[in-house]
This record gives C-alpha cells, structure tokens and sequence, in this order.
C-alpha cells in the first residue's frame, strides 16, 4: 500500500476527524473562558477583596505570588465552568433503550409441535 493511500486511509478515519473537530471547538471554548474569569468574574472578585490592583499583582517580599494565585483561580473557575457544563450535558442526554429481551429457548414439546406442524404443512 502507498504511502500516500496510507495516510489517506489514517487521515480520514472517523476519530481522527473526530478528534480534529474536538480540538478546534475546545480552543474555541478556552478562549470564551477565559475571556469570562478575564473580564467579568476577576474584576468582581478584586472588587469584592477591596483590591484596586489586580490580584496577579500581589507581591510577598520579592515573590510574585500573585500570578500564581490568579493561575490557581483561574484553574478553579474553568474547572468548575466545565465541571457545570458537562453536568448539564449528561443530565440532558437520554437514557439508553433498553436492551431487547431476547426470546425464550424453546421447550422440547414446542419444538416437537413445529416439526409436526412443518411435517403436516408439506404434506397437504
């Protein structure tokens, strides 16, 4: 097989589209995310800490701490963002159909009725 097949075969196969797909809507997300704890939800909580700096400003001694605490905040609330979304996603998918019931084995006395009942039917 050539190279060119092979890769064509590799490229087009379902979960790599797939996944391609998943990719790009996610890189989609993250941006509206953190467009969110950037503009709307920080600002909140700066004002409601009494802060008029930005918390990534925070300093102890020499040590930025305050961008690895606003890091930190910003995992949290994209977590809990995600964690809400796929929640709600889950709850409003339906439930599976149940299996279907296979039917019973039949007995040895149904099975003898059908071959009388095959044997009746190519005779008359």
């Amino acid at each position: 097989m050539g190279f060119i097949r092979e890769f064509k075969d590799f490229a087009l196969k379902g979960n790599v589209l797939d996944l391609a797909v998943g990719v790009i809507i996610g890189g989609a997300f993250g941006r509206i995310v953190t467009a969110l704890v950037d503009t709307i939800l920080m600002p909140l909580i700066n004002m409601l800490a009494g802060g008029d700096a930005p918390l990534k400003e925070i300093k102890i001694g020499i040590i930025e701490a305050g961008a690895f605490l606003q890091a930190a905040l910003d995992f949290l609330i994209i977590a809990l963002i995600l964690f809400v979304i796929i929640r709600f996603v889950n709850r409003s998918k339906k439930a599976a159909p149940p299996a279907p019931e296979t039917p019973p084995v039949p007995t040895r006395t149904e099975v003898l009725l059908e071959e009388i009942l095959q044997t009746l039917k190519a005779r008359g």
